[in-house]
């Protein structure tokens, strides 16, 4: 059974999340804390690059029954052309967010603590970008879902 009182900070201070990562690798200390932070940025550089498949999909696929599908009427061709314009959107942010790299061995701080707090506030940064990426990608595809659905009641023109 759970913890009841074990809760998660879901918006701890860089600070204070930096703090709590090197106290919790012991010996490990400033290694332990990148390697932690490497595994997190590898696991948001995964899900971007899965993002990216999806949109590359999205795409594809209205290259190919994009015009069947406009020609069902105004409503399949704007939202058709809404999705399109969504997705491109998140393929953008992705290819200039997500990503992006900066590499670790790129900070620079004073002291440990403070090495950590800055990686983690480019972690939080990336993490935020990524959230504005998956809404555009969702809503991309909601108006193309939207756009098939349309041709599919009316039907060939």
């Amino acid at each position: 059974m759970a913890n009841p009182d074990l809760k998660p900070d879901l918006h701890p201070s860089a600070e204070a999340e930096a703090a709590q990562l090197l106290a919790t690798q012991g010996d490990r200390g400033l290694k332990g804390a990148i390697d932690v932070l490497m595994q997190q940025f590898q696991v948001l550089q995964t899900r971007a690059q899965i993002m990216l498949t999806i949109t590359t999909l999205a795409l594809t696929i209205t290259g190919f029954s994009g015009p069947k599908i406009a020609a069902a009427g105004v409503f399949a061709r704007v939202s058709m052309v809404l999705g399109i314009l969504l997705v491109l959107v998140s393929t953008l942010l992705i290819l200039g967010g997500s990503l992006r790299i900066q590499w670790v061995t790129q900070f620079k701080a004073a002291d440990d603590h403070a090495l950590i707090t800055g990686i983690l506030r480019y972690r939080n940064r990336k993490t935020k970008l990524f959230f504005a990426e998956i809404c555009f990608l969702v809503a991309g595809l909601a108006c193309y879902v939207a756009s098939v659905i349309a041709y599919f009641i009316v039907g060939e023109p």
